[in-house]
């Protein structure tokens, strides 16, 4: 999906085009955002800004927005993302259009927490109403722009490996866990889906960074550390060092739609993957 297999991940109301290019030297992607869609997830935000000081964009036109900042990465050596919030598909659709047309990944919000946002029917509330989570992924898919979502464990009743197999189902490309205090989790998601994974939350460094690709993730995301380039620096070496030799892609590497290799590619790729698994322990 992207080289290097260091993500950026979304922080509201500082994840624009500008952040994204500060850490471009050791990451291969980054993920703009989130970025409130709909009427109801707008309002929602806009409470949170006005009864708790929270920073989250709110541009007049959100469309026109996500498009400006995805403009500016054109040029960039990243795979550009938008993390989206909306209860509404027409939303979903039109910003995956923006996103196709982009060359961009559409990512799901299923992961805030914030009260306003849950209420508003996003963020994790989505983690327990999977048939629409499900839809939403569908929407984006159809218009053609690699998908992703994002997700949250420990949430109670929440099953994450048995939702990464519905949303693989639906047409998502990649899952962007945010593990919380159970890193385990990543293995418990490669094990049910062949989506490409992306683990998030305490990468930090050699050992944070080990942990999750030795439970099978695909990439690693920075969050909170995202603008210091000596964490970036070292969690970018660890994840070439570890891969180096294992076939150069990542297990699902080219899942997303419009990128090369084609199907046939994606198989070899896939079964070479494979191979290396059974010849070498990723412990």
């Amino acid at each position: 999906m992207f080289e290097p297999r260091v993500a950026l991940a979304s922080l509201s109301g500082a994840a624009d085009a500008k952040w994204a290019r500060a850490g471009e030297d050791h990451a291969g992607a980054a993920f703009l955002g989130g970025i409130a869609l709909c009427a109801g997830t707008r309002s929602a935000a806009r409470r949170m800004v006005g009864e708790r000081d929270r920073e989250e964009f709110l541009p007049d036109d959100p469309l026109q927005f996500v498009d400006r900042e995805l403009s500016k990465l054109e040029a960039a050596p990243l795979t550009a993302g938008i993390n989206v919030r909306s209860a509404k598909r027409a939303p979903l659709q039109a910003v995956g259009e923006v996103c196709a047309n982009r060359g961009a990944i559409c990512e799901l919000n299923a992961h805030c927490r914030q009260p306003e946002l849950c209420a508003a029917g996003v963020g994790e509330t989505l983690l327990r109403d999977a048939h629409r989570l499900c839809e939403g992924v569908e929407t984006v898919a159809a218009t053609g722009t690699g998908v992703s979502v994002k997700v949250r464990a420990e949430v109670p009743g929440v099953e994450l490996g048995a939702l990464a197999s519905w949303i693989e189902a639906a047409g998502a490309d990649a899952i962007h866990v945010d593990a919380m205090d159970s890193e385990e989790v990543i293995a418990e998601v490669t094990e049910a889906a062949d989506l490409f994974v992306i683990a998030n939350n305490g990468v930090r460094d050699q050992e944070s960074t080990e942990e999750y690709l030795a439970y099978g993730a695909d990439a690693v995301s920075v969050g909170r550390a995202s603008d210091r380039p000596a964490v970036l620096r070292e969690i970018h070496e660890t994840v070439e060092t570890w891969f180096d030799g294992r076939d150069g892609t990542a297990r699902n590497g080219n899942r997303v739609r419009g990128a090369e290799p084609g199907a046939e590619g994606l198989e070899a790729d896939r079964g070479a993957a494979e191979r290396d698994a059974e010849a070498e322990p990723r412990g």
